[in-house]
């Protein structure tokens, strides 16, 4: 039986999402601050490529996905188009989207391990 690393992984996402989610809310704390550069970290898809955890296919009808699949394109963030005059690089309106994508991924992330430790309390009974 080979070890299970979802849970792994989605502590992985969790941690992930919580300094994303503070980034971002110092981001928007500093809005006003004359020079503060807004910051994001790198897409989880960088934090997931490093885990030990890779697809398989256990069947030869099942069919890879492709590296878009896989790697999503994002819009690139030019913080130097959305500077102020007092050098200011935070776009709230931007910071708040960003907000929104973290608590929708939180609670997704939520509902899978839910989901996945329903199941597998189904299988031991």
């Amino acid at each position: 039986m080979t070890e299970v690393y979802l849970y792994q992984l989605a502590s992985q996402r969790t941690q992930w999402l919580n300094v994303r989610q503070s980034l971002i809310a110092g981001n928007v704390a500093n809005a006003n601050t004359p020079g503060f550069q807004a910051k994001d970290i790198a897409p989880f898809s960088t934090v997931l490529a490093q885990t030990q955890m890779t697809m398989a296919a256990t069947s030869p009808g099942h069919i890879a996905p492709s590296e878009t699949e896989l790697n999503p394109p994002r819009p690139a963030d030019d913080d130097a188009a959305n500077a102020t005059l007092s050098g200011n690089s935070v776009d709230l309106e931007s910071e708040m989207v960003k907000l929104g994508e973290i608590s929708r991924d939180a609670n997704t992330a939520n509902a899978i391990k839910k989901i996945f430790h329903q199941m597998m309390i189904s299988a031991l009974k």
